[in-house]
This record gives C-alpha cells, sequence and structure tokens, in this order.
C-alpha cells in the first residue's frame, strides 16, 4: 500500500510537470530576461513588438497543430503561406481586386490546397511527409512563375489602408493579431475538446486501427484536418502580405521551423501526450520570449537557427516520451 502510495504520488508530480512545465517555464524566461534587461524588456513596447513578430508564427503553428492531431504532418505550409501572400498582393495590386475579395478567395484556395494534400495521403496513399513535401515545392514554383522571381511593388499609392489595418490596427491597447491568435485556439479548442469531430481526429492520431474499427470515416476526418490546416495558413499568408506590403517570392519557409517547433512542443503541455492548441500557443510564447530576450542580449545571427533546430529535437523527443505516458498510463487504468 506504501509503495502504491508512493507511485500515485510520483505519476501526480509528473502529471503536474509534465502538463505546466511549459507555462512555468514561460514565466521563468520572462522573469530572467526582466531582471537582466529591466529598461527594455518587461515594457508594453516589447510586448507590442514580440506580439506582432510572432503572431503569423502563431496562427501556422496553429494550421500546423491540426494534421498532427491525426498523426500526419504538412510541411507544405512554409510554401503556402509564402504563395498566399504573394498571390493576394497579385490580385489587390496587379488585377485591381477588392482586398475582401482578394483574401476570400485565398481563403477558399488554402483549403483546396488542403483537400488535395489529403486526397493524396488518404487516396493516393503517400506518407504526408512526402505528399506535402511535393505539394509545397509545386506551390513554391508557382510563387516563382506568378512573380517572376521580382518583388511585387504596390506602387505610389499604397495598399488600402483597411488592408494593411488587418495586420497593425490595435484593439484594446494592443495589436489585432494578439486577438487572432486567441479566437483562432479558442474556435480550435471547441472543435477538438468539445465537439465529436475533434474526439475523431484525436481517435484517428492515436489508434487508426480502432477509429475503423469503431466506424470512423478516417478518410473523410483527415482531408478534412489537412483542409483546415490549408485554410488556416492561407490567413496568415494574408496577414503576411498585410504586414510586408510587398510580395517577396522567397519568403515563407523561414517560418515552417518554428511552426513545428511550437505544434510539437505544445503536445507536451496543457493537455501531454496529444497536440492540442492552447499547448501551442504556449509554446509559441516560450520561443517568442526566448528569441526576443536572447536578440536583446546582442546574439549572433546564427544563434536564431540554433535555437529552433535545438528546440525541435527536445520537442520531438518530449512529445514522444509524453505520449508513451499517456498510453501506459491508459493502460494501468
Amino acid at each position: 500500500m506504501l509503495t502504491d502510495g508512493r507511485t500515485r504520488r510520483r505519476f501526480s508530480a509528473g502529471r503536474l510537470i509534465g502538463g505546466w512545465g511549459l507555462p512555468a517555464l514561460a514565466v521563468v524566461l520572462f522573469a530572467v530576461f526582466a531582471l537582466a534587461l529591466p529598461d527594455t524588456f518587461p515594457t508594453m513596447d516589447n510586448l507590442t513588438g514580440i506580439i506582432y513578430a510572432y503572431s503569423i508564427s502563431a496562427i501556422l503553428a496553429q494550421g500546423a497543430m491540426i494534421p498532427i492531431v491525426t498523426g500526419n504532418f504538412d510541411l507544405s505550409i512554409g510554401y503556402g503561406l509564402g504563395l498566399a501572400h504573394v498571390m493576394t498582393l497579385q490580385l489587390i495590386v496587379d488585377a485591381g481586386w477588392p482586398w475582401p475579395q482578394a483574401c476570400l478567395v485565398m481563403l477558399a484556395g488554402g483549403a483546396v490546397v488542403g483537400m488535395i494534400n489529403g486526397f493524396l495521403v488518404e487516396f493516393a496513399r503517400i506518407d504526408s511527409f512526402i505528399a506535402t513535401l511535393g505539394t509545397g515545392s509545386i506551390m513554391y514554383a508557382v510563387t516563382g512563375w506568378v512573380t517572376d522571381g521580382a518583388r511585387i511593388f504596390p506602387g505610389p499609392r499604397g495598399l488600402p489602408a483597411a488592408f494593411t489595418d488587418l495586420y497593425y490596427a490595435k484593439f484594446l491597447g494592443l495589436p489585432v493579431p494578439a486577438f487572432y491568435v486567441l479566437v483562432l485556439a479558442a474556435v480550435l479548442w471547441i472543435v477538438l475538446e468539445r465537439l465529436a469531430l475533434g474526439r475523431c481526429l484525436y481517435v484517428i492520431g492515436s489508434n487508426p486501427r480502432a477509429a475503423e474499427l469503431v466506424g470512423i470515416p478516417i478518410r473523410r476526418y483527415v482531408i478534412l484536418a489537412f483542409a483546415g490546416s490549408g485554410l488556416v495558413t492561407a490567413f496568415a499568408g494574408i496577414l503576411l502580405a498585410a504586414q510586408q506590403q510587398i510580395g517577396n517570392p522567397s519568403i515563407g519557409l523561414e517560418y515552417l521551423l518554428p511552426a513545428f517547433v511550437a505544434a510539437l512542443l505544445g503536445s507536451t503541455t496543457i493537455k501531454p501526450g496529444r497536440a492540442n492548441p492552447w499547448g501551442t500557443l504556449v509554446a509559441i510564447a516560450v520561443l517568442a520570449i526566448g528569441l526576443s530576450g536572447i536578440s536583446q542580449e546582442g546574439a549572433d545571427f546564427w544563434v536564431t537557427p540554433l535555437f529552433n533546430g535545438a528546440t525541435l529535437l527536445i520537442a520531438v523527443g518530449l512529445a514522444g516520451y509524453a505520449a508513451r505516458r499517456r498510453t501506459r498510463a491508459g493502460g494501468q487504468a
């Protein structure tokens, strides 16, 4: 009995650390940099800068998380981000479309690209890594073809103020992208945690055979997951266009690694062992605080990719460990 009590206490402590260790790390990192850089780090200006710098990464990370729930990966999101931002500006600047119409078309196009990824994975039976890497390469080629390798400039009149305000406006004193991130995380939380659709997606990701036996239409739900990823990626691309205001055919890939780091690292917290929107949000906060603090400390340019790469390896290891703990806990129950 005494041994069982100690085991339960260790298990409870492990769950507490696994569930809330990452949020605690975010608080500790913020406190450390606030003490080290008291004049610049714990300021409203710095908070605003962090939100503007990492909101697109946070949105893209939520998009990357959706297929991960089903046990798949969408490596096309970086390419899709670049194509969406270029095509948005192409339609507004060169084609003369009203910006709301251009944005709606891009959102629809993003969902269609995601559905194509899902069809390749489920019907062509191509591994998600290969399928999405292939479609991503095609999207990169389309980006180069559309722009002819040159940047898209809006001209002397610039872009419509209402369009750029999608990114640069403020609400309640905070940049409006912060609210996009929070609303998106809340919507995904409702879908994944409160709706039957989300429960089915988690079953598919954890045990496809069991999902098939209970009659879950796996193909349909996986395609929906990829469509959701494409939709969110297109939304991030629209915001990137509003932020950059210049179409750059080479932009997009640098957002891929932080998005996957956040999505994988997020699966180790809040709901350890499975990808979840609030964990992804906490993970991007850790990355944003860490990279912002390192940058203000005067780190060299190569520190950022080193930080992202090392964090990705740690995230993958922790995600696998959390999944195994969850499986063992389910077996013991």
